[in-house]
């Protein structure tokens, strides 16, 4: 039986964090902190403690890995860009748009879950597309329905739709694929990630459909997601920058459900939508504003769920 939520999430505890001067081309969530770079590193420290402690009250089981001084990854935190674990034992690791993004990848990541119980039989590794100049991140670009088997990917320089269909034929998904823009500076560009404009949960998906200019695309989106029987909570532009479509949802102690996501994010929602997740699951939320502001992810980009199958 597939799973679309885990109660185990693996993240990173930064030792570097700071604004990536690589990945700020292209995402126009980040901004600058006028602020010393230890200074946004200790507060996102305390961000990111403080977001665990809330997940591990709820009952997740959070796996937390410390970064290394060594080499210099401003981005470690959000660490479902280039690694996914999949309930088959499978480990997929993508290729990284910005060069330093690429140095978060790490084999004793892998180590330390087996070392946990995990079985991981198979890695699938994508990241010799990066000497073609071509890119795909994670489950920053796939938002997977892991029970309906389709993957829902907005194209950008970060998620290249051959390596899209790859990946689907790889892991058996149908692939969903559209453009989804943002107006930077009165221009529409595309958005980074899909998911910062969307996310998937069991029986309900959060989206900004707003930024899907081609009306064929768009209904295509809607068709699927209904065709599965998901409830479509549909988000503004303006709450999709306040990290309204960042959000996961994972499962807590007694099989209780939750959405996670920013105190920011929570904040951007209006009553109704808000009333009509809690219909669904029970809401979590965290203050991460400095590493949203620094780093332009919220607190889906800092969850890898990991799926894998225990000894």
């Amino acid at each position: 039986m597939q799973q679309q939520i885990t109660d185990t999430i693996l993240m990173i505890r930064p030792v570097n964090f700071r604004m990536n001067e690589q990945t700020a081309v292209n995402n126009y969530f980040q901004a600058e902190l006028k602020l010393q770079n230890e200074t946004i590193n200790r507060k996102a420290q305390e961000e990111f403690d403080a977001f665990v402690q809330k997940l591990v009250s709820v009952g997740v089981n959070v796996i937390v890995v410390d970064d290394t001084v060594e080499p210099d990854t401003p981005d470690s935190i959000f660490p479902n860009n280039w690694i996914s674990f999949h309930q088959e034992g499978t480990v997929a690791v993508y290729p990284m748009f910005a060069e330093n993004r690429r140095l978060e990848r790490r084999e004793d990541v892998l180590e330390q879950l087996e070392a946990k119980g995990f079985i991981i039989d198979n890695v699938v590794d994508y990241t010799s597309a990066e000497d073609e100049g071509v890119f795909l991140e994670g489950t920053g670009s796939l938002i997977l329905d892991r029970v309906n088997r389709k993957a829902y990917c907005a194209l950008s320089p970060r998620a290249d739709e051959d390596l899209v269909i790859e990946f689907c034929e790889d892991f058996e998904y149908t692939p969903v694929i559209f453009t989804a823009n943002q107006t930077v500076k009165e221009e529409r560009l595309p958005i980074y990630h899909t998911n910062v404009m969307m996310a998937l949960a069991e029986t309900f998906a959060i989206i900004c459909l707003d930024t899907i200019d081609d009306k064929k695309e768009r209904k295509n989106v809607v068709k699927h997601l209904k065709e599965d029987g998901k409830e479509i909570i549909d988000i503004t532009e303006e709450q999709m920058q306040q990290f309204a479509g960042n959000m996961l949802q994972v499962r807590g102690a007694g099989n209780t459900a939750y959405l996670v996501m920013s105190e920011t994010a929570y904040n951007s929602l209006t009553a109704q939508q808000t009333a009509k997740i809690e219909k669904h699951c029970k809401i979590i939320y965290s203050s991460l504003q400095t590493i949203e502001t620094c780093g332009g992810g919220s607190a889906r980009c800092m969850m890898a769920e990991v799926f894998l199958p225990k000894k």
